[in-house]
């Protein structure tokens, strides 16, 4: 029963808010972030905990306005996502600034591949659709299967509307399709801040450990791919703001292992120094570092 009121929640907000005028939207979007923050649930609690390690010397008053900044932003996330069907080709264009582009243009130019690398920041969705859009490049991710079965397929009919390419995440398969799309000069796009699998690498991030997945780098390692990592953040404008950091490049000695361990401490140092500059725009309301999944063990 609950599986079936959340997916009729998704689809009510797919279905209604994509049609409510952009400024009502905006409104609609800040009023349930603000009653979810004041209700201090769980997610709200967690995203705290979270923050209080990426900005270490912020009080409780300060924790508090970046949690409320946290769900209003990653209520906006959601709000962009449910209208995002209905924006015209200009608005994405036009709805996205990304620093660095030129590093993704030219790695697609060369015929390598390239690897795109994102934390849960921002809106990843309308940067899909801005890479496809205004890159007006196609690229393959992989999504984790949600439940109900139907959720999961709203989902990945939204974002093949996009112009994406969805794999499921489980199943084993999707590793080696992801490689055949990179040899063959492709864009690969994946979420890399969170281990959803017992195969992540340990990192350190913000001074403490945490596993992240090593699909990112082993693709580059085994591919020849360029890895990039790229951080999203808002500001007061109707524009999402992104930057394309420096490649991630294959050390030239170690074991794959050893060069898989590396890469993914350069993207987890990559993803600090973004998320250090925008907190606010973080959305991690889940257990992420070992400590946190240690205590949460019965």
């Amino acid at each position: 029963m609950k599986e079936k009121l959340t997916d009729a929640l998704y689809g009510l907000g797919w279905g209604t808010v994509r049609n409510l005028p952009e400024p009502l939207a905006v409104r609609l979007g800040q009023r349930i972030a603000d009653i979810a923050w004041k209700r201090r649930g769980a997610g709200v609690l967690r995203l705290e905990a979270n923050l209080a390690r990426v900005v270490p010397d912020a009080g409780p008053g300060r924790l508090a306005q970046l949690s409320r900044a946290g769900m209003r932003s990653y209520m906006r996330y959601w709000m962009e996502s449910f209208r995002l069907p209905a924006w015209s080709p200009e608005r994405i264009r036009h709805g996205v600034d990304v620093q660095n582009a030129h590093l993704l243009e030219e790695g697609l130019a060369s015929g390598r591949g390239v690897v795109l690398a994102l934390p849960h920041m921002g809106n990843y969705d309308l940067a899909g659709a801005w890479v496809t859009t205004k890159i007006g490049v196609p690229f393959t991710t992989v999504a984790e299967r949600l439940r109900p079965e139907s959720l999961y397929d709203r989902f990945v009919a939204y974002r093949e509307g996009l112009g994406m390419e969805v794999l499921p995440h489980s199943g084993g398969s999707a590793f080696g399709t992801l490689a055949r799309r990179l040899r063959s000069g492709g864009l690969v796009c994946l979420v890399a801040d969170r281990d959803l699998s017992s195969s992540g690498v340990e990192v350190k991030f913000f001074g403490e450990t945490t596993k992240m997945p090593a699909g990112p780098a082993m693709l580059a390692a085994q591919t020849g791919a360029l890895l990039l990592p790229v951080t999203l953040w808002y500001d007061r404008s109707p524009v999402m703001r992104g930057r394309i950091h420096a490649p991630v490049d294959v050390p030239e000695t170690g074991t794959r292992a050893e060069k898989a361990a590396a890469m993914t401490q350069q993207l987890a140092d990559a993803f600090a120094s973004g998320i250090a500059e925008h907190p606010q725009d973080w959305h991690m309301l889940q257990r992420l570092w070992l400590a946190d999944l240690v205590k949460e063990t019965p």
